[in-house]
């Protein structure tokens, strides 16, 4: 992704922001998306809150919207798969309506709208990758093949790896981040908090999380 936002696009207000929740309302839930994307040839994941119910296997709370990730390479494939429907970039509280390329290559979020009703549906992470290497958006010294960082649920849908979810969530440790670490760490295998340890140190030194690993 650039490292300077584009021209244009709509800056929300903090009404409109508090808004979207209901724009989210509709999102859909994983096994939609793998029904949609069902035989599609790029690697993709679920990301975020849900990855870590598909990792634990049940639904742990309420989501407020759905993400996956894609090598950013692939979108024009994935986007493909909804005509009918319409991709806005969002980032730094400003959303660029059905984007062109070049707000694309600025931001890693797209929302997908259904422009009869407004409503948000699925959020597309197009991460950074170097063929079938996955590339951390936080540092992009921490690379793994796809194959690793991709762990699929009892009925396939594709998720990913739980300490790479926990990493992303360490930035901010919100409410519910917080209830995603204590709800998932006891559930993963020692070499997977050894691993969330390891990328905790390396991107956050002295996170608070690293004396519950």
């Amino acid at each position: 992704m650039s490292d300077h936002l584009p021209g244009g696009g709509i800056e929300l207000m903090p009404e409109e922001i508090t808004g979207l929740h209901a724009r989210w309302s509709s999102s859909w839930t994983p096994s939609e998306v793998a029904r949609r994307l069902a035989g599609i040839g790029t690697p993709w994941y679920v990301a975020a809150g849900w990855a870590l119910d598909l990792f634990l296997g049940r639904r742990t709370r309420a989501h407020g919207d759905i993400e996956i990730g894609i090598p950013a390479t692939s979108f024009p494939e994935v986007r493909r798969r909804f005509p009918g429907y319409v991709f806005d970039a969002a980032g730094s509280g400003r959303i660029w309506e059905d984007a062109a390329l070049e707000v694309l290559a600025a931001v890693h979020q797209t929302w997908l709208r259904d422009p009869a009703t407004g409503a948000y549906l699925l959020d597309v992470f197009r991460e950074p990758h170097d063929g079938d290497t996955w590339i951390c958006r936080r540092d992009t010294s921490i690379r793994f093949p796809y194959r690793d960082v991709i762990h699929r649920s009892r009925d396939g849908i594709p998720y990913l790896a739980p300490a790479l979810v926990l990493l992303f969530k360490a930035k901010h440790v919100r409410r519910k981040d917080q209830e995603d670490f204590d709800a998932t760490v006891p559930h993963m295998s020692p070499a997977q908090r050894e691993t969330l340890a390891e990328l905790l140190a390396r991107v956050h030194p002295g996170h608070p999380w690293l004396t519950d690993l």
